[in-house]
C-alpha cells in the first residue's frame, strides 16, 4: 500500500482522538500505562479508543519499563494498565509462579488488593513461555505437544537442538524444569544458548529444531512455526488483564464493562497477528488497534 494513503486515516484517527479527548463533556479523566514493546502499545491504544468513545479524556503513559509502569499505578501517576498475571505474581509479588489461569488471577488479585490495586477482566491473551517448530517438520515428524517431543527425543537422543537464551537455558521453569516435568534431556551439546531476538530466526534458518517462544509473537506466524502444546501446563500463566487503581474503579466503576468488551475478544492467536502486523507489516500502532476495533464491531466507523 502507498504509504502516503495508510496517512489519511491515521490523520483521521489523530483528530478522533484529539477532538473527543480535548472536550472533556463528562468530566471524566483517567492515564493508562503501557509497557515499551508492541503488545503493550497495542493494548494501551485499544483501551484508549474505547474509553474515549464513553466520553472519558484519555492520558497515555506508554513506552515504560515493567518496574516503572508498576510503580507509576501504585503511586497513583499511572490510573489503569493491562498486566500479566505470571510477571505480577512472581516479579513484582515474590511469588512462585502458578500454571492454573484462574489460581494464578485469584492470587494477584487477592495480593494487590492490599496495595490498593483491583484485577479485572482476565483475557485469554497468554504471553507465556513456550517450544516452537518449524510447522513442517513438526508434520512429519509428528510432532503435537511436548510430550511427543519427549517421546522422539528419549527414542533418538541427540536429534533435536533448542535455540534459548541463557536464562530460559539455566532457570527452572526454563528448559531444566521441562525435561523435568516431561521426562527428556536434550543433552549439553543440543542447547544452543543466543540472544532472544536471535532463537526463531536460528529455527527458521534450520540451525536448530526447537526454539523458546513466546505465545504471542509474530514471528510465530512470520517463520510458519508452530507451537507445541503444553499438555501437562508446565509454564506458568502470563494471563492479560486490567490493573487499576482501587479509587479510579471505584469512581468509575464502569471502565469494569468496556474494557470487558476488549477482553472477551482477545486472545493469543489474535495478539499474535496484531503484534505482526505491527512488527512484521510496520503498520502504525493507532491503525491497526482502530481498524481491529471497528471489525470487532467494537468501535463504529466515524
Amino acid at each position: 500500500m502507498n504509504k502516503s494513503l495508510k496517512l489519511i486515516p491515521l490523520m483521521i484517527i489523530t483528530v478522533i482522538l484529539t477532538a473527543c479527548s480535548s472536550l472533556g463533556i463528562s468530566g471524566k479523566e483517567i492515564t493508562v500505562g503501557g509497557k515499551n514493546y508492541t503488545e503493550q502499545y497495542l493494548l494501551s491504544e485499544m483501551t484508549g479508543f474505547l474509553l474515549v468513545e464513553e466520553g472519558f479524556k484519555v492520558n497515555q503513559m506508554n513506552n515504560l519499563g515493567s518496574s516503572v509502569v508498576r510503580s507509576a499505578l501504585e503511586n497513583g501517576q499511572v490510573d489503569m494498565m493491562w498486566e500479566y498475571t505470571g510477571t505480577a505474581l512472581v516479579t513484582f509479588m515474590g511469588e512462585e509462579p502458578l500454571a492454573d489461569p484462574e489460581e494464578a488471577f485469584q492470587r494477584v488479585k487477592d495480593i494487590d488488593s492490599k496495595n490498593g490495586i483491583h484485577w479485572m477482566n482476565m483475557s485469554n491473551v497468554n504471553n507465556t513461555y513456550a517450544l516452537a517448530m518449524r510447522s513442517e517438520q513438526a508434520r512429519e515428524l509428528g510432532l503435537q505437544s511436548i510430550s511427543d517431543l519427549a517421546d522422539y527425543i528419549n527414542e533418538n537422543p541427540g536429534k533435536l537442538a533448542i535455540a534459548s537464551d541463557a536464562e530460559f537455558a539455566n532457570r527452572l521453569d526454563g528448559v531444566p524444569g521441562v525435561e523435568q516435568t516431561y521426562g527428556f534431556e536434550f543433552g549439553s551439546n543440543q542447547i544452543k544458548q543466543m540472544d532472544l531476538g536471535l532463537t526463531q530466526r536460528s529455527l527458521d534458518n534450520e540451525q536448530v529444531e526447537v526454539s523458546v517462544a513466546f505465545e504471542t509473537d509474530a514471528t510465530i506466524k512470520n517463520y510458519d512455526l508452530v507451537l507445541l502444546e503444553d499438555d501437562e501446563q508446565f509454564f506458568p500463566s502470563y494471563r492479560v488483564a486490567v490493573a487499576i487503581n482501587e479509587e479510579v474503579y471505584k469512581k468509575y466503576p464502569e471502565i469494569e464493562e468496556i474494557t470487558a468488551r476488549l477482553a472477551e475478544k482477545l486472545d493469543s492467536t489474535v495478539m499474535r497477528e496484531l503484534n505482526y502486523r505491527v512488527d512484521i507489516e510496520r503498520e502504525s500502532v493507532s491503525i491497526v488497534a482502530y481498524e481491529w476495533l471497528i471489525e470487532n464491531g467494537l468501535l463504529e466507523k466515524k
